[in-house]
C-alpha cells in the first residue's frame, strides 16, 4: 500500500471522530518500519500533513477537517467518493471476519470409534 492509501484506509477506520496529523503520522511511520529498513518520522510527518492539507481545501474535497485543531476525517457528507470508500474498507474487513468465523466452526474433533467401524 502507498501512503495515501494507508492514509485512507486509516482515515476509514477512526469514522466520524476523527483523527490527529500525528497520530496518523505515527501509525502510517508504524506500518512501514521493517526489520531492514525505517523512514524517517519527520518525513513522514510532513507528507501526511501535505496531503491532508492538500486533500481537504474545499467542501467538496475527500478529506475534511472535524473542528477540532489539527483532526481530519473523511468527508462523507458532501463527498461520493468518500462514501464508496467506507464501504469498501468495511466489506474488506467483513470478509477478514468471516474467514476467522469459518476457521472457529470448523470441526476439529476426533471421532473415538473411526478404527472399530471401518
Amino acid at each position: 500500500m502507498t501512503y495515501e492509501e494507508q492514509i485512507l484506509h486509516i482515515l476509514s477506520q477512526v469514522g466520524e471522530r476523527g483523527i490527529s496529523v500525528s497520530m496518523l503520522a505515527k501509525n502510517i511511520y508504524n506500518m512501514n518500519c521493517t526489520l531492514f529498513s525505517q523512514p524517517d518520522m519527520q518525513e513522514v510527518y510532513r507528507m501526511v500533513q501535505q496531503y491532508l492539507l492538500k486533500n481537504s481545501k474545499s467542501s467538496q474535497s475527500l478529506i475534511e477537517s472535524t473542528g477540532r485543531r489539527g483532526y481530519y476525517r473523511l468527508n462523507t457528507g458532501n463527498n461520493a467518493v468518500a462514501r464508496q470508500l467506507m464501504l469498501d474498507f468495511r466489506e474488506e474487513e467483513m470478509t477478514e471476519d468471516e474467514e476467522e468465523e469459518e476457521k472457529s466452526q470448523q470441526d476439529l474433533s476426533l471421532n473415538l470409534f473411526d478404527e472399530f467401524f471401518s
